[in-house]
């Protein structure tokens, strides 16, 4: 259950771009078209997907406070947590540059299309918050962490797409002029992002439910102690009628 709220939070809840605004450069360059739309949100969710497992790893065992503490007693006093931007920059470097490879190999059409934006993936906040908002919130496990990496790819993903094919329906519509172009991508950003901060109530269903069942068991106590009230009250009248007569 932890694993599947984690993934739909990091999707539609805490989206890179609709709730933090992150990789907003390739969002707006690469969403002219919907096929290198789906190119490029396949690229991030590739290198979220292994980068954030890969810097959960490395936060683990080597950067913080105490983590080589396997390598014995005498290392568990070191603290590389100042290392954090360099190995995960290097990390997300190195899998972009995997990435940049394979579809340069299986699609040149598509490496020629996403231009200079495939390497700067290697730069996009998007990719570097993921690992950072992993360490920052302090998930707990290996798979947590890939689960949280593949949802935050899925949420740039479907941002992205759908910014694309809304893009490409708009060239024909009677757009102002002062708003077209990025002007007009801005205000459904914005939309967009308003309608994504309905799903924040997606996951609050079972807590609510816990809060009225609460509720409801502090009202029986409460009506429970008001009988018992009242018929020590009954009572007490009818001993101080049978001691007047």
């Amino acid at each position: 259950m932890e694993h599947i709220e984690l993934f739909f939070k990091s999707i539609f809840i805490d989206n890179m771009v609709f709730a933090t605004f992150l990789g907003m450069c390739s969002y707006l360059a690469v969403s002219k078209k919907v096929s290198t739309a789906v190119g490029l949100g396949a690229a991030v969710i590739f290198v979220l997907a292994i980068t954030v497992p890969l810097n959960w790893l490395l936060d683990q065992y080597i950067l913080q406070p105490g983590a080589l503490s396997w390598l014995g007693d005498e290392y568990a006093s070191y603290d590389l947590s100042f290392l954090s931007f360099i190995m995960f920059i290097a990390t997300i470097a190195t899998m972009v540059q995997l990435v940049e490879i394979v579809v340069e190999k299986f699609s040149p059409s598509l490496y020629n299309s996403l231009g200079i934006f495939l390497p700067l993936i290697a730069v996009n906040c998007a990719i570097l918050g993921g690992s950072l908002f992993m360490q920052s919130r302090e998930i707990p496990t290996l798979g947590l962490s890939a689960v949280y990496g593949i949802g935050s790819g899925i949420g740039w993903f479907l941002a992205i797409l759908a910014i694309a094919a809304i893009r490409e329906k708009i060239r024909y519509s009677n757009v102002p002029p002062a708003l077209r172009g990025l002007g007009i991508t801005f205000i459904i950003t914005g939309l967009m992002a308003i309608g994504f901060m309905s799903f924040g109530g997606m996951l609050t269903g079972g807590d609510d439910e816990g809060k009225a069942e609460d509720k409801s068991a502090a009202i029986e106590v409460i009506k429970e102690d008001v009988k018992q009230k009242e018929a020590k009250v009954e009572s007490d009248l009818e001993l101080a009628e049978n001691t007047n007569k």
